[in-house]
């Protein structure tokens, strides 16, 4: 797919591509919540988790080319995101890490390859540690795994735009629409305090992971970037060029190819 929107602001008036049909989508309870999935194709399982504030939505330019490349792919929204409920506490990833075991024992999926963006790589790499034999590799995106890894906030356009699509959408899907700034709290709670992991538990991780950072990344530092590949064993390092946070929707045909890259060089 040749599309560029570096700046978002076709995302902010449009959103990403919309999904395709379904082949099975639903809810499921788990937990104090309940838990939107949905499934597509046929072939090995490829599971996308978005990032903190969004939505399955958010992944519309990469369903379809994973598509066409013969994958069965599975999009889960985070509990209190898009269409999937919460209860009253605190968000935590390894709570969303329980709640994506929940949905792949739904699908009987007994492994998948997952495709993790900056709070979705969380729980996928969470995943990779807690469960390693439901996990075929992990595709990690724009994240950290303890708070030092973050750079300081500063607000930018791009930033803006997209928080701008997130509070429509948020509007637009979720069980409690007037609720978008306690929501952004809560969730910022979570981002500013977790994950809390040290380089001896990512020593343990022995499942195929990438971890992947934008040139342009606002908000992960890259010498973390790095620190994580050096701390996991076999983990690759790929850095996506001219692209930032939101790589998956500034520039799809490069992020499609380096996460189909990956998912060919895992066998999955």
């Amino acid at each position: 797919m040749e599309f560029d929107d570096d700046e978002l602001i076709h995302f902010e008036a449009h959103g990403a591509a919309p999904l395709p049909p379904a082949a099975v989508d639903g809810h499921i309870a788990h937990d104090g919540a309940r838990i939107w999935y949905a499934s597509y194709g046929s072939g090995p399982p490829v599971i996308l988790l978005h990032g903190g504030l969004g939505h399955s939505g958010n992944w519309g330019y990469q369903v379809p080319a994973l598509l066409r490349r013969g994958r069965r792919v599975v999009l889960i929204d985070s509990r209190g995101h898009g269409r999937s409920t919460r209860d009253s506490r605190p968000y935590s990833y390894e709570l969303m890490a329980s709640d994506v075991l929940a949905v792949m024992d739904e699908l009987h999926l007994d492994k998948a390859a997952i495709i993790g963006w900056s709070d979705g790589a969380c729980i996928a790499l969470i995943l990779a540690m807690a469960a390693p034999s439901r996990v075929e590799g992990v595709f990690f995106f724009g994240c950290n795994m303890d708070p030092s890894g973050t750079r300081e906030f500063v607000p930018t356009p791009v930033i803006d735009r997209c928080f701008s699509r997130h509070a429509k959408d948020y509007a637009a899907l979720s069980t409690t629409p007037d609720d978008f700034n306690p929501f952004v709290e809560a969730v910022s709670l979570m981002m500013r305090t977790e994950p809390n992991y040290q380089a001896a538990d990512l020593g343990l991780i022995r499942v195929p992971v990438a971890i992947v950072l934008a040139e342009h990344d606002e908000f992960i530092k890259p010498e973390h970037a790095e620190y994580l590949a050096r701390s996991i064993p076999n983990a690759e390092m790929i850095y996506l060029t001219s692209v930032s946070h939101f790589a998956p929707l500034q520039r799809p045909s490069q992020f499609n190819a380096a996460v189909e890259s990956f998912l060919d060089r895992i066998g999955s």
